[in-house]
C-alpha cells in the first residue's frame, strides 16, 4: 500500500469531517452566544450578540465548512491519482472517527464509553480489512469498453434499490436508499479516478472527454439520494449501508475498471472479520450525538455544567 495514498485519503476524510462539523456549528449560532458557551476566561455564559453579528459569524463558519469540503474533494482526487480506488474509498470511512473527535471539541461534550468502543471497532476493522486485502494499484485509467457494461450494471442496481425502497418505510427504506447513494458515491469516485488519469494527458484531452461531466452528474445524483435517505429515516439506519456500500462497491469497481485486486483465499476470513468490526463500529458511531448531530441543538457545557468541564453524552 502506498503511504502517500493513505495520508492523502486520511486528510480528505479529516477535511470532510471538519466541513460537516463546521456547517452544523454554523446552524447552531444564536444571539445568546452560540448555545450558551462560556465567555472568554471561562466565567459564565458568553455575552449576547446582535443578530447582525450572529449572521456574520454564522456566514464565516459556514464558509469555512464549504472551504474544507472543497479541500476534501481535492485531497480525494489527489489520493485517487496516486493510489487505488480499493484503498482510498474504504479509508474515507475514517470520516466518522474524525467527526467524533471534532464534534466532541466543538460542542464541548465527552463521548460515552460505548462510543469510544465503537471508535476502536471501526478503526480496528478498517485496519484488519485493508491489511488482509492488500489492495493492488491497478491502472491509472480504465479501458473505454469497460465503462459501458459497468455503467449499465451501476444504473440497474441503483434503479433496483430505488424500486425496493418504495416498497418499505422507515429505517429499512433509509438503509436501502443509503445503499443506493453509496453505489453512486463509489461510481463518482471511480469517475474521479478516471479524470485524474486523463489530467496527466493534458487539459485538452480532459476537456473533450465525457468523464468530467459524468462525474458531476453522478455526484449530484448521489448527494440527492443521500438526502432522501436521511429524510426517510435516522442516520443509524442509513450510515452503515452508506459506509460499507461505498467501500465494497469501490473494491468491485476497482477490479472491474482499473484491474485492481485484493487478496482472496484464506485471507477472506480476516477480511470478513474486518468488515464485521467496521459494521459494528459504524452503527455505534452513527448513534453517537457527536456524529448524528443530536448535540447541535443542545446547550453547550458552559451553560449547563460550568466552565472547563466536559459534559458526557447521554447513553
Amino acid at each position: 500500500m502506498n503511504a502517500l495514498t493513505i495520508v492523502l485519503a486520511l486528510f480528505a476524510a479529516c477535511a470532510n469531517a471538519a466541513a460537516s462539523v463546521l456547517m452544523r456549528r454554523a446552524a447552531t449560532e444564536t444571539p445568546d452566544g452560540g448555545g450558551g458557551g462560556p465567555a472568554i476566561g471561562g466565567k459564565g455564559p458568553a455575552p449576547a450578540r446582535s443578530p447582525h453579528a450572529v449572521k456574520v459569524r454564522r456566514r464565516r463558519i459556514w464558509l469555512g465548512g464549504a472551504a474544507m469540503l472543497a479541500v476534501s474533494a481535492v485531497l480525494q482526487a489527489a489520493a485517487l491519482a496516486v493510489g487505488s480506488l480499493s484503498l482510498v474509498q474504504p479509508l474515507l470511512a475514517t470520516e466518522l472517527l474524525f467527526t467524533l473527535a471534532m464534534g466532541s471539541i466543538v460542542f464541548r461534550r465527552r463521548p460515552a464509553r460505548i462510543t469510544w468502543l465503537s471508535f476502536l471497532a471501526l478503526a480496528a476493522g478498517l485496519a484488519v480489512f485493508l491489511a488482509a486485502a492488500a489492495p493492488s494499484a491497478g491502472r491509472a485509467t480504465a479501458e473505454g469498453a469497460r465503462w459501458i457494461p459497468v455503467g449499465i450494471a451501476v444504473v440497474c442496481l441503483v434503479l433496483l434499490l430505488i424500486g425496493v425502497s418504495r416498497l418499505v418505510k422507515g429505517p429499512p427504506r433509509a438503509a436501502v436508499l443509503g445503499l443506493a447513494s453509496a453505489v453512486l458515491f463509489a461510481a463518482t469516485a471511480a469517475l474521479l479516478k478516471e479524470v485524474t488519469g486523463l489530467y496527466q494527458q493534458g487539459l485538452a484531452t480532459l476537456a473533450t472527454h465525457w468523464t468530467p461531466y459524468a462525474t458531476a452528474i453522478t455526484g449530484l445524483a448521489a448527494f440527492g439520494l443521500l438526502q432522501c435517505a436521511l429524510r426517510a429515516g435516522t442516520l443509524v439506519a442509513s450510515q452503515p449501508a452508506l459506509t460499507l456500500g461505498d467501500a465494497l462497491t469501490s473494491v468491485a469497481l476497482g477490479w472491474a475498471l482499473f484491474g485492481e485486486h485484493i487478496a482472496l483465499g484464506v485471507r477472506l476470513v480476516p477480511e470478513a472479520v474486518g468488515i464485521g468490526l467496521l459494521a459494528v463500529g459504524t452503527v455505534g458511531l452513527s448513534r453517537s450525538p457527536a456524529v448524528s448531530g443530536k448535540w447541535d441543538a443542545e446547550p453547550s457545557v458552559g451553560a449547563a455544567s460550568g466552565p472547563g468541564k466536559a459534559q458526557a453524552e447521554h447513553p
